[in-house]
């Protein structure tokens, strides 16, 4: 399976943001990708009081033109996150997911809301324009089962392995960690969640000055083993890798940790869905 992780600028302006999308598959359309992903709030620049601004329904136009560049480059896309707004005006921090065809095939709504406030560093709450989504989602492709869910929610463990149990053998990531937790973090969480799940993961975030936003960077891809397959710096721009599904088994049954579970001691509670 060939994948392309994009690291884009993010720009003020919605639809340049999926103009650019749009130059970057033309770029690499001869690459022969299977799976194209990008970041979090790939259409919006990361600050709460946009989020209602840019808010669209499912189906809106940035869900169409998603649609329509994955049919048209014959790949599946996973669009980053943008912000959803449902039939009651609540707002979600949203990633789709598109088949060859376009259709959407994945769904997540991010699930555990960014709200910190550090020390002498950064304070942020999504909860101030955000609601927060409850499933944990997988979805079918021709590749195998993937799991999906967005920057805060990978930091909470249970939710990978959920994903894991329901038989994903790979889990994206959209996210934008910032240049505190960035250097902190997010190696050693990528690493650590795909080391302990034995799953390919990929974390895509977008470039580091994106709109007012500063944003760490570093997309990256982890193998079943915890290696880091390959890591961007800062810069815009993209990476192309292969990825061989077969080595996911290979890992898991050479170091049997997920049969290994003593699930006669502790069980994971699966969630309503």
């Amino acid at each position: 399976m060939r994948i392309a992780q994009l690291q884009t600028h993010t720009y003020q302006e919605k639809k340049k943001n999926i103009e650019e999308l749009g130059k970057y598959l033309e770029r690499i359309q001869n690459e022969k990708v299977d799976l194209v992903t990008v970041g979090e709030m790939f259409t919006c620049p990361y600050n709460t009081r946009n989020f209602p601004v840019y808010a669209e329904p499912e189906g809106g136009e940035s869900w169409k033109e998603f649609s329509r560049l994955a049919a048209k480059y014959q790949i599946y896309l996973s669009a980053g996150t943008i912000p959803e707004v449902d039939e009651e005006g609540r707002i979600y921090n949203t990633a789709y997911v598109f088949d060859r065809s376009g259709k959407q095939i994945g769904k997540h709504r991010k699930m555990h809301l960014f709200d910190i406030n550090i020390e002498g560093g950064l304070r942020f709450k999504e909860s101030d324009t955000l609601s927060a989504g409850d499933e944990c989602t997988v979805f079918d492709t021709e590749f195998g089962k993937m799991g999906l869910c967005i920057c805060f929610d990978f930091r909470f463990p249970e939710l990978s392995r959920l994903m894991v149990q329901r038989g994903a053998g790979i889990i994206l990531v959209p996210a934008a960690f910032n240049m505190i937790t960035g250097p902190a973090h997010w190696d050693i969480m990528f690493q650590s969640r795909a080391l302990d799940n034995q799953c390919y993961v990929m974390g895509t975030s977008a470039a580091r000055e994106s709109s007012g936003y500063i944003a760490w960077g570093h997309t990256l891809l982890v193998s079943p083993w915890g290696n880091i397959i390959q890591e961007m710096d800062e810069k815009e721009g993209y990476i192309i890798n292969d990825i061989d599904l077969d080595y996911i088994d290979k890992v898991r049954r050479e170091l049997p940790l997920l049969a290994g579970r003593r699930e006669d001691i502790y069980r994971l509670q699966e969630l309503k869905n």
